[in-house]
């Protein structure tokens, strides 16, 4: 197998379906993109679909699959050796994000009351594995990971591997901000994945801390009342997070310069707007925030309910999850180091089947 790429979509679900459709539709520049799974009809349809949208909208993209299981030891390891990418769009997850929709199991109950971070452990593994992938073998791809990338690009950053960034959350607030208004403000926001419920909510019940907005260099006071009739879909909004980090891996994949909002850039906790020159991605904060101010933003919305990483690996569970958790496993509750991920994830596994099988 060698099949050389400027892009490698890991994963085949709805997520990396939007990602490389819209590839498909707005590539300006010559782009190969391999799109990597273990389900071989699904990967063949994608494939084909997508390849078939670049012939519609006449743009230079070129998709084709390779079919392999990213959750084995040794698949994304073969699969980088075989694709060399300049940049990994890291999709895969052991958990969908469909569970913030889901009802009528004590799973999904005890994620609506403690949080998405109760999934993070299945969020992390795979990306884990491609991490060490590109470490071990192609140390020069860039790599973006779409799973829960708030508080997931954090473990991987203290694994010991490099993360450019990830998709959706930030710059889902803001694109739909934005686009709620003409013409569109020239806005940057700094938002955490923990923002967005509230704007699933009705307007006139949205009382939660809002992300922080600034149109031409000024925060804006009462951002709720200012876009209160931009409203998110009670599921995964797909159609603005996975289109999000599009115009990112194409201009990373073409070395051109880009700026936009993008979540956990470096392993940062929350969401951020970021410029890319040379390949090189950094903050582009708003005039007069420091980098100090807006990490410290972020970080606080785990620091009261979620997971926290110290310097040295050790994962901690806050606030309402840490309760949730010990009231069902308080050997999970207590927490871990990053270094024993794997027997983490065995353990949440084994507790996620048997929540699942009560309601």
């Amino acid at each position: 197998m060698n099949t050389h790429s400027d892009i490698l979509v890991c994963g085949t679900g709805s997520f990396a379906a939007r990602i490389v459709f819209d590839i498909a539709a707005t590539a300006a520049a010559p782009v190969h993109v391999v799109i990597a799974g273990r389900n071989r009809e699904r990967l063949d349809w994608l494939v084909l679909a997508a390849n078939a949208r670049a012939s519609i909208f006449a743009t230079p993209a070129r998709f084709s699959g390779v079919a392999t299981d990213l959750a084995s030891p040794d698949g994304p390891a073969a699969l980088l050796e075989a694709t060399r990418p300049a940049i990994v769009v890291q999709a895969a997850s052991a958990q969908t994000s469909s569970v913030i929709a889901t009802q009528g199991d004590r799973w999904s109950a005890l994620v609506a009351k403690g949080g998405l971070s109760a999934t993070a452990v299945f969020q992390t593994r795979i990306t884990t594995r491609v991490a060490q992938a590109i470490a071990s073998v192609s140390p020069a791809t860039a790599l973006v990971n779409c799973c829960f990338p708030d508080v997931v690009n954090g473990l991987i950053k203290a694994g010991g591997h490099a993360v450019l960034a990830g998709m959706g959350n930030v710059a889902i607030l803001a694109h739909a901000l934005a686009g709620s208004e003409q013409p569109r403000p020239p806005l940057k926001i700094l938002a955490h994945y923990q923002n967005l419920a509230a704007w699933r909510q009705p307007k006139q019940t949205r009382t939660a801390p809002p992300p922080r907005v600034w149109i031409d260099g000024r925060e804006i006071a009462d951002v709720y009342g200012r876009f209160a009739d931009a409203k998110l879909t009670p599921e995964p909004v797909i159609d603005i997070s996975g289109a999000s980090g599009v115009p990112l891996v194409l201009a990373y994949a073409a070395n051109t310069a880009w700026r936009g909002h993008l979540p956990g850039p470096d392993g940062l906790p929350g969401g951020y707007p970021v410029r890319l020159e040379d390949r090189v991605l950094s903050l582009d904060l708003p005039a007069g925030l420091e980098r100090s101010e807006a990490i410290a933003w972020n970080d606080r919305f785990e620091a009261r309910n979620g997971l926290t990483v110290t310097p040295d690996g050790e994962i901690r569970y806050t606030g309402q999850l840490l309760e949730e958790l010990r009231a069902q496993s308080p050997e999970l509750a207590a927490g871990f180091h990053i270094s024993d991920l794997e027997t983490v994830f065995e353990a949440m596994l084994a507790l996620r089947v048997r929540l699942q099988g009560t309601n």
